[in-house]
Parts: C-alpha cells; structure tokens; sequence
C-alpha cells in the first residue's frame, strides 16, 4: 500500500471552487499546535495552491501554553485576528512578543491580533463571531465547554475532540439541533468520517449496524495475563497513528475505541447494540455501514489523518489532494479478527455506561484519565487503568437534570474517587 504524502498540486472540484467564490470558509482552530491541529493547517495551507481556489481561511487560533513558539508561528502564517491560550496573563505577554517578534522577521509587523488567555480563551475563540466553523482538536474533557461555545453561537462544529461528546452527549447534541443545521456537527475522526461517508449510501431505515475498525494498537495478540507486564514506553508505541500520550494510550487500552463507539452512538443515533468493533491491523478500512440487505460499504485509504480533517473542513464537499489513495496495482492484504473482549473489556464497560445515561459516560472518561496519568508515573499496571475506571463507574450514583454543571460536578467526582482508588 502506499504511503501517504504532502497532497499534491491539483485543480478543485466545481463544488470546492462554489465555496470559495462565495468567501473563504472562515475557520477557528482549536487545539492547534497538536496533531489535528497542526495537519488542519497543512491542510488549510494545501487547499490555497488549488488552482483557482481558496476555500478556507483562519479567523482564530486556540492552544495550550506549552508550545508558544509554534502558536506565534502559526499566528503570524495565518494572520488570525484572534489568537488565545489556555495560560497566564504572562504567557499571553510571552505570546504577543513572539508574535511582534515573528511578524517583523516576516516582514508583517503591522499584524496585531487580539490575544485571549485564561481557561475560558477556547471558548472564546469557539465563538468568534467572524468563524463560520470550529474545528475542536482539544485532547479530553475540556474541549466540552468550546464545543458548547462553538455550537451556541450557530457555528458548524468540526469535532475531533471526541471527549466532549462523550461527556455531554445530551448536551452537545442539544446545541446542534438548536442550530437548525443539519451539518451542524461534521466528525472528525477517521473512523466517523468513515462512517458518515459510508451512510450516504443509504437511508437510516436501512442501516443494520455500524462496524468500527481498530488497529488493535501496540498489544493485539496479547493475554489479559501478559498485559499485565507491559511499560509505558511499550504502550505509547502505537504501529499505525502518531498521536498524544493519552490518546495513544487510551488506543493501547482500547479505551480510545470504547470512546468512539459511544460517540458513533451519539452522532448516527444508532443503538449501541448495533454498534461492533473489530480488529484491523492495517488501518486502510476506516470503519463500515452493514445494511438491512446484507450490504457492506466501506471506506478505505491509507492511513493519514489529512483526509478526514479536510472533509470535516468542507463538508459535505472534498479537498482534492488531502491525502493519497490505495495503489490497486500492488498486492496487498487487509484481515479483520474479532476483538478479545477478555483481555479489552473497555467497549463493553463504555456500552454499559452509555446505556446507564446521564453522567455515567463523563464518569468513565474522568476516571480514565486520572489512571492513565497514574500508568505513565508508574504507579500502577496497565490492567489497572480500565480496571480503576470500572471501579470508580460502580460507586457513582447519578441524580438530577443534566447539564454542564452537573457534568463537571462528574468530572470532579469521579477524578477525586479514582485517586482514592488508586492511592490503595
């Protein structure tokens, strides 16, 4: 199979060249000095040189505080009117004099944008009102609040953040409706991506059931026994994504796909009893839709996060050259086996939470992370991580109306409880 590259120089679809005519896609940009969002921008960058169009354009950049150089960097390439961090009044200070510093060497030194910062500069970002959609590549629950922002202020929602729907699905899904936009929430993911271009081969009335592929991460084969065993350093060796630390961990855990089937749950409205995964070590076949006439459809590529994030930049149209095809004239060779459930019970945990409801779903992802941090200080195994997450998920009794109060009072909950757990 070939491997993906740079996308290529190439004319744009009369569908693409539509959007531009009528004004750039007025994008912002959440999380963006982390993978999605750095490959968002290469995207972005990519879709300028089509000849004759340019169909998007970033109106605000969000981020965390530890990589303000590339932040300032991407600030000045993209000329954004609004830059935020998630950090101090000192790193904001420390952000603007990058900018200055950056624009000048540019040759740019008129370019002031506005900076935001503090725990509330995403959401800030989500709902600038001169964006017409947010792309959310904001790793765990944090990204809940923007996605909340982005969809009240009738944004279209590019959501890669996949905790925010899992932890307020309700919630998220409220605010997408209220938008009266049937695209209001386009997914990001590469398996949801899959899933939303399969569906378009059919009504809702004919989908049987959703299948999400998983690679089966650095430890498919493996025994609940022999897993016991295993570092962190094995764990962060995913043979198919280079991601972050929790994401790449949560992937080894199969927790990452228990999220996943929740979250294709709440975007497709599929019941999770009709909602399988199985193991697919190449990572070409995305995910599949089976209909109610024993019909398959799949999406393939090679593996290139590219290509998803560019449908969910220009949904429902394609970006011609986000990521390379499949090479049909080499011999290659896809297999799927079934997931051991035994040695990765997390789907099955996660179905349970989500048929729980209410806050269950925002209780396993807390409670996960707090464990998954624990692995990586060596303070417990890794059987332990999904093992703490079950635990703490038996101790919670929910109760009330849910909103984002009641999610985060959740969160707090289940991070304070999995301490406790884990600390025995």
């Amino acid at each position: 199979m070939t491997s993906p590259a740079a996308p290529t120089r190439t004319r744009p679809t009369p569908e693409l060249r539509a959007l531009a005519a009528a004004g750039p896609r007025r994008i912002s940009v959440l999380g963006s000095t982390g993978s999605i969002g750095t490959q968002a921008l290469d995207v972005v960058r990519a879709a300028a040189e089509l000849d004759g169009a340019a169909p998007f354009t970033v109106v605000a950049l969000a981020a965390g505080r530890r990589h303000l150089p590339l932040l300032a960097a991407q600030a000045v390439s993209t000329r954004a009117g609004l830059v935020a961090t998630s950090g101090t009044a000192a790193d904001a200070a420390e952000l603007s004099r990058l900018i200055g510093e950056r624009a000048r060497a540019a040759g740019a030194g008129g370019y002031r944008p506005e900076i935001e910062h503090g725990p509330d500069a995403a959401s800030t970002a989500a709902a600038h009102p001169g964006a017409d959609l947010v792309l959310n590549g904001i790793t765990g629950s944090i990204g809940l609040a923007p996605t909340l922002a982005a969809l009240g202020a009738g944004h279209k929602l590019a959501l890669a953040n996949k905790e925010s729907l899992v932890a307020g699905g309700p919630l998220v899904r409220a605010a997408a409706a209220a938008t009266g936009d049937p695209d209001a929430l386009i997914p990001v993911d590469s398996e949801h991506s899959a899933l939303a271009q399969a569906l378009r081969g059919g009504t809702a009335a004919e989908v049987d059931r959703l299948v999400l592929t998983a690679s089966g991460g650095p430890f498919r084969g493996r025994s609940g026994a022999e897993l016991a065993a295993v570092t962190p350093e094995e764990a962060l060796r995913h043979p198919t994504w280079d991601m972050g630390p929790m994401v790449t961990t949560n992937s080894a855990t199969m927790v990452n796909k228990a999220l996943e089937v929740l979250e294709a749950h709440l975007l497709f409205d599929v019941p999770l009893e009709r909602i399988d995964v199985v193991v697919h070590p190449q990572s070409v076949v995305h995910s599949m839709v089976q209909f109610v006439d024993g019909s398959t459809l799949a999406q393939a590529s090679p593996p290139d996060m590219r290509l998803p994030i560019a449908l969910g930049l220009a949904w429902p149209h394609r970006v011609p050259g986000a990521g390379l095809p499949c090479d049909w004239t080499r011999a290659t060779e896809w297999t799927f086996e079934p997931l051991d459930r035994d040695a990765f019970p997390a789907v099955d945990l996660i179905k349970a939470a989500g048929e729980r409801g209410g806050t269950f779903p925002a209780v396993f992802n807390a409670a996960n992370e707090e464990a998954v941090h624990a692995f990586h200080a060596g303070r417990i195994r890794f059987p332990a991580i999904v093992d703490t997450v079950r635990d703490v998920l038996e101790q919670h009794d929910d109760a009330g109306p849910l909103d984002l109060e009641a999610v985060l009072d959740a969160e707090r909950w289940a991070r304070r409880r999995a301490q406790e757990v884990l600390g025995r």
